[in-house]
């Protein structure tokens, strides 16, 4: 380890935040992170434990402990605390393709699990990570770096999210010709916009791309397959196919009047406003204008919180962001003990902007929506809602939420954003390829495999596994990539962990 003493001689420390009232002027990052002294202290805090929860990625009661990449924590903070970051950069990389990425939008599985959490703060291991990969990029080590031996074999891999990346960065590692098809404009996927720039700036992802591209990865933008481009033609072109298509059927709110003018889905909304952004500054005025509107945002979580930050940003009179299940403790719960994820409540960058500007807490809990009220015109005018309760089914025992008889009111609105997750594949992929889908509509596959029904066809990602994290996303890239190759060469050496 580091310092034997170092949990005790220094306290966690991480970056400093610009205050609301003020980052709401932009919409880029707004954190300022550590000096590389006080960094190196912050490594030093780590014990380097016999047991590393912290990269253990673990399930624990239906939650994941530690890190499913299984980063290898204790290691890289003794390296940042010794100063050798270009070791600490090399066992980043070993098991993970994008720390610029995580250490930026990750909600730190790894912090929840560290054993510095059980009895006081745990290691500042994704300010850490984010430290090594900006050194790394600073001192030029995290330069391209090409295979130097090429199979001759061809892989598509359609679509250019975390997984896609992470899937088609590997096989080009293991010198595959790769080709990436994104049916977006942009390269990135929900990286590029579902994600809102202030949490991720988009020239970290054209950084990275740009990087790949030297390394030999070719992107073809704006190639919709299964559409724009058939899947037969694709199959006879590339030895093998990943499809990593995401998980992008939002779930919608079916409630009387949801035909009215005013309501969208989250990720549209959070797409049009990037876009927007990157193509003309907001000057094309290609995005929903909430400024001086009533705005309700339906769901409570990373989404939600991001549509508040978003809409704030944009001027909005009021937002309220509705939540159908209770408000967590402020503090873990007797059953809810360490290792496991602490099931607490969180006030997200958005919800504190929130908070400074209209003086409350956006957030509404236990409480769904009845109707959808709109004016003559079929405009949006308010939302009905109606509070929820958890009641014990006498017959089964079951906890059910049923709707609090008289709780209804109606709240203004002009603008509904609809956060409320996502439900699976897109149906013209699947049936382009002729994948066969679960009941959950992602891509069928055998436990713990990669491959499909169909031949030389594989998928990862959040079409394989449902709406997952980012770093679940690069897992799953990184463990179909290591399925591929071994299809192809009858051998894999590609590392997953």
């Amino acid at each position: 380890m580091g310092k034997p003493t170092g949990f005790m001689d220094y306290e966690r420390k991480v970056s400093g935040s610009e205050s609301p009232k003020s980052r709401i002027k932009h919409f880029n990052e707004f954190h300022t992170y550590l000096s590389e002294e006080k960094q190196k202290e912050q490594g030093a805090r780590c014990m380097e434990c016999g047991v590393p929860f912290c990269q253990a990625g673990a399930t624990l009661c239906g939650m994941t402990s530690g890190c499913p990449l299984h980063n290898l924590v204790p290691e890289w903070n003794d390296l940042v605390y010794t100063g050798n970051w270009n070791q600490a950069y090399n066992r980043l990389k070993k098991t993970n393709n994008f720390p610029e990425f995580t250490s930026r939008v990750c909600p730190a599985l790894c912090e929840a699990a560290c054993t510095c959490g059980l009895n006081g703060d745990p290691v500042a291991t994704k300010e850490n990570e984010h430290a090594i990969i900006e050194k790394a990029y600073e001192e030029g080590y995290a330069k391209a770096k090409p295979p130097k031996v090429r199979t001759g074999k061809k892989v598509a891999v359609i679509g250019s999210g975390p997984s896609g990346l992470a899937c088609a960065d590997q096989l080009n590692k293991r010198g595959h010709s790769v080709t990436v098809f994104e049916r977006s404009d942009r390269v990135g996927g929900l990286l590029m916009y579902g994600i809102p720039n202030m949490k991720l700036e988009k020239h970290i992802i054209d950084r990275k791309i740009r990087i790949m591209e030297e390394e030999g990865v070719t992107f073809q933008t704006e190639a919709n397959i299964g559409k724009d481009v058939k899947a037969a033609k694709i199959l006879k072109d590339f030895d093998r196919v990943v499809l990593c298509c995401g998980a992008s059927n939002p779930r919608d709110i079916q409630a009387p009047g949801r035909d009215a003018k005013g309501i969208y889905f989250a990720v549209d909304f959070l797409t049009a406003n990037t876009k927007s952004l990157l193509n003309s500054k907001f000057e094309d005025k290609q995005y929903v204008d909430v400024k001086n509107k009533n705005v309700i945002i339906i769901g409570g979580g990373d989404t939600g919180n991001d549509c508040v930050g978003t809409c704030v940003r944009h001027g909005a009179k009021t937002v309220t962001q509705l939540e159908m299940m209770p408000k967590a403790p402020d503090e873990r719960a007797e059953d809810n003990p360490w290792p496991q994820w602490p099931k607490i409540c969180k006030t997200d960058y958005g919800q504190e902007e929130a908070i400074a500007v209209y003086g409350h807490d956006p957030r509404i809990y236990e409480t769904t929506v009845k109707e959808f009220v709109k004016d003559k015109s079929g405009n949006l005018k308010g939302v009905k809602t109606v509070q929820l309760a958890w009641v014990k089914d006498e017959k089964t025992g079951r906890m059910n939420m049923q709707e609090v008889a008289g709780s209804e009111q109606v709240l203004d609105a002009e603008i509904v954003l609809i956060a409320a997750g996502f439900l699976g594949s897109q149906k013209y992929v699947t049936d382009a390829f002729g994948v066969e889908v679960n009941a959950r509509t992602n891509v069928n596959t055998a436990e713990g495999g990669y491959a499909t029904n169909v031949e030389n066809v594989f998928t990862a990602g959040d079409m394989h596994r449902g709406q997952s994290l980012v770093v679940w996303a690069i897992r799953e890239g990184r463990e179909a990539a290591k399925a591929v190759d071994e299809s192809l060469m009858g051998y894999s050496n590609l590392n997953t962990q």
